[in-house]
């Protein structure tokens, strides 16, 4: 326990002299943490929409006001000529367009029903398919208050009604953030101690320090642990920098589970993030072989996490490989423990997990540090 004292003091003092560095794990995380989630926000809005009004009856200006007025969609243009339309969608200036035929009122009195015609643009696929889906989801809305409307005036015979209540669980509101804080936490968290550890140690390499340990009777697993404790304090830190100083503060989540278990299993997460910084710095002679190759993993782990994408919709080799990202799980755990309050008994097979990735890559990272070049 002295030599591992004596290692500690070392590398605290080594970090802390470094003015660059300590911006990198403090400063850098925190501003990262409260900009990011705003950006990485996939509630489509700002939708440009294109009506082309055949009818220019009360009906078809109410229409184009509920749909404007829903949030979501911003009118370019309002007129009725439909290859003007077109043409918008083809320079890319316009996302949708909704062309209201004629007789548009008269029917929907007189017939009870007509049609609408929607052109999407689709280059951006995902923002056709969410645009679509609201203005499908807006038109049909407007259509049931005209059913009831014209129920209550007794136009229609009276039918049975079936109404749906929805309830929120877990995030009532509806509030994107709450879903991305948690998730992007993670991912700050495990690239300082990826990243910071394995150049931290391939820093000492370049400089030539690392030799004087090298002839020193350490263990290796003493100079091991001697690099991980600092790195392993420091991500605690970090983590709980984001999640109460700009979780709380800022975007107002309060964790609704036991704070105990959520930091019980941040410890063995990073102890297997530290042991994959721990590894790259094996394999690496210099800090930009240690920058790449950790970038390489890091890349991997976000877009292969959860994170942006949905497990559930990737292919079946996609999942095999989400199966083992140790990132995957803490973005899992930190938003069932945050956001559901869940208890150790349904995260309980994630602990497993993650202590076999501590101790695979801490192992792995033992056995091929070398005290000989």
């Amino acid at each position: 326990m002295k030599t591992l004292s004596f290692l500690l003091q070392k590398e605290f003092l080594q970090i802390f002299r470094n003015p660059t560095l300590l911006r990198m794990i403090l400063a850098i995380p925190v501003i990262q943490l409260t900009i990011l989630p705003l950006a990485a926000d996939f509630e489509i809005k700002n939708i440009n929409l294109v009506v082309v009004d055949h009818d220019r009856s009360t009906f078809s200006r109410d229409l184009v006001n509920k749909i404007t007025a829903s949030g979501y969609f911003v009118l370019v243009d309002y007129s009725s000529n439909s290859k003007q339309s077109l043409a918008y969608i083809e320079s890319d200036e316009a996302d949708v367009a909704l062309e209201i035929p004629h007789n548009f009122e008269k029917n929907l009195v007189r017939e009870g029903h007509d049609q609408l015609f929607l052109a999407i643009n689709a280059i951006n696929g995902t923002k056709a398919n969410v645009g679509g889906a609201y203005l499908s989801q807006v038109i049909g809305n407007f259509n049931q208050e005209i059913r009831l409307e014209w129920m209550q005036s007794g136009k229609i015979i009276q039918a049975p009604i079936v109404e749906v209540a929805a309830i929120n669980w877990f995030n009532p509101l509806l509030n994107y953030q709450f879903f991305m804080v948690p998730g992007i936490l993670v991912v700050l968290v495990t690239m300082v101690g990826a990243y910071m550890c394995a150049l931290n140690i391939v820093k000492e390499k370049e400089v030539g320090t690392i030799e004087q340990i090298n002839v020193t009777p350490i263990k290796k697993h003493l100079f091991i642990l001697g690099k991980l404790i600092p790195f392993w304090a420091i991500g605690m830190f970090v983590f709980s920098l984001g999640l109460f100083l700009v979780g709380r503060l800022v975007y107002g989540i309060v964790p609704a589970g036991n704070l105990a278990l959520l930091y019980g299993y941040l410890t063995l997460y990073l102890i297997a993030v530290l042991g994959i910084g721990l590894l790259v710095s094996t394999y690496s002679n210099t800090q930009q072989q240690a920058m790449s190759l950790a970038f390489f993993l890091m890349m991997i782990f976000i877009l292969m996490s959860g994170l942006f994408t949905p497990i559930e919709s990737m292919p079946a080799w996609a999942k095999f490989i989400t199966q083992l990202n140790p990132v995957t799980y803490f973005i899992e755990v930190v938003r069932m423990i945050i956001m559901k309050g869940s208890e150790f008994r349904h995260i309980s097979q994630h602990f497993i997990i993650m202590l076999g990735f501590a101790l695979f890559f801490n192992t792995w990272a033992i056995f091929n540090y070398r005290k000989t070049s």
